[in-house]
């Protein structure tokens, strides 16, 4: 591993541990902070998504043309400066302002992607792109159980700060990665404009399918093992940290697989993560369930895999700025629905997403590309 893609992993390893200590409980804060209905839960986390929605390609497009490097050590610093007014906050507006904020910094993603991308040597692209996952993940395995410890025997608003004082070390480490040559095309022979590159426009629509159908039961899934399954927050930071372990492990495990068939593979991990949470009435049920739905996240590295294959070099930053905004947008629609039907059943969005990611697997298997090279 070169240094670059070593200051990388620290990064991402402490960055997802402050992370851990509190994003995944943050329905649960609005839920007692704030007091909100499960609907207006739902709406918060779809304005969340929309600001992760709208700088994906701006992102990637900067990406392409000035480089890597200054939108990693901003988007890190911005999380920085987000946790901390999250933290401040002690009304919603002034929360919101820093949760939005916080959702801003998804811009990071199609940058991080194509640095590594472009940093991985001889390493294959989807390896190199799990271990991004991983090492996020490593860090997420101690983040939920630290903030649910946290939570009960101090505040949920101390996890900010504790993740804040993280997230500084975090962003010592992206600062000292080097910058990068940016990539460009031959002005005689340009390579096709996305518009027009029908297998990445195809494999597009089967993920926006795959990734609704599979993010239909997670937005509201803490509310559940809080309210429902009567978890308290370290038991839910436990499930949480069994999530992140999996996370990091099955990223691992996907990071050698042939991309196409890895993304079968993540979707039929959700569905035991839906089977599970819905079925289940024990604290180990609940972690397999969320160990399980590491197969989520590993399946977002199998995908960025086959696209990158399907695209010019100089068309990596926009690229993954795309896919990551399909993602977003999914994220902004999906919330609203899961709140109204919890209000109506809290039980119906365990079958309901079993069923259409059963859908999304025959539909995968038949419209995702058959052949890649991932060397």
């Amino acid at each position: 591993m070169n240094r670059n893609l070593f200051f990388v992993a620290s990064a991402l390893f402490l960055w997802g541990f402050g992370e851990g200590m509190f994003f995944n409980f943050v329905p649960i804060y609005l839920d007692l902070q704030f007091l909100l209905s499960k609907y207006e839960i739902g709406l918060i986390l779809g304005v969340f998504g929309f600001f992760m929605a709208i700088t994906h390609i701006p992102a990637g497009r900067l990406a392409d043309r000035i480089g890597r490097r200054p939108l990693l050590v901003g988007a890190w610093l911005l999380g920085l400066g987000s946790t901390l007014i999250m933290g401040f906050a002690q009304a919603l507006p002034l929360f919101l302002v820093g949760l939005f904020a916080y959702g801003l910094t998804a811009f990071v993603s199609s940058p991080l992607a194509s640095y590594v991308t472009a940093a991985r040597g001889k390493w294959p692209v989807g390896t190199v792109l799990s271990l991004t996952t991983a090492t996020f993940g490593m860090g997420m395995v101690l983040g939920p159980v630290t903030g649910g410890w946290i939570g009960d025997h101090y505040s949920m608003r101390m996890s900010f700060y504790v993740a804040a004082v993280v997230f500084v070390f975090s962003n010592l480490f992206m600062v000292l990665i080097e910058k990068q040559p940016i990539d460009h095309h031959d002005p005689d022979a340009p390579p096709p404009k996305l518009r027009s590159n029908k297998k990445f426009i195809t494999l597009i629509g089967v993920l926006v399918f795959a990734i609704f159908s599979m993010y239909l039961a997670q937005p509201l899934t803490p509310i559940f093992l809080k309210t429902v399954r009567g978890l308290s927050l370290s038991q839910t930071g436990l499930v949480f940290t069994a999530g992140a372990l999996g996370n990091s492990l099955l990223a691992l495990a996907f990071s050698r697989a042939n991309p196409r068939t890895g993304f079968l593979f993540a979707q039929v991990f959700v569905i035991l993560f839906a089977l599970f949470i819905w079925k289940g009435t024990t604290l180990p049920v609940f972690a397999l369930g969320y160990f399980l739905l590491g197969g989520f996240r590993a399946g977002r590295p199998m995908a960025m895999a086959q696209a990158r294959e399907l695209v010019h070099d100089s068309q990596m930053g926009i690229t993954y700025g795309i896919m990551e905004t399909v993602s977003a947008v999914i994220f902004i629609v999906t919330p609203p629905i899961a709140g109204f039907l919890f209000e109506r059943d809290p039980m119906i969005l365990y079958p309901l997403a079993i069923g259409l990611i059963v859908v999304s697997i025959v539909v995968s298997s038949i419209f995702l590309p058959r052949k890649v090279n991932h060397d």
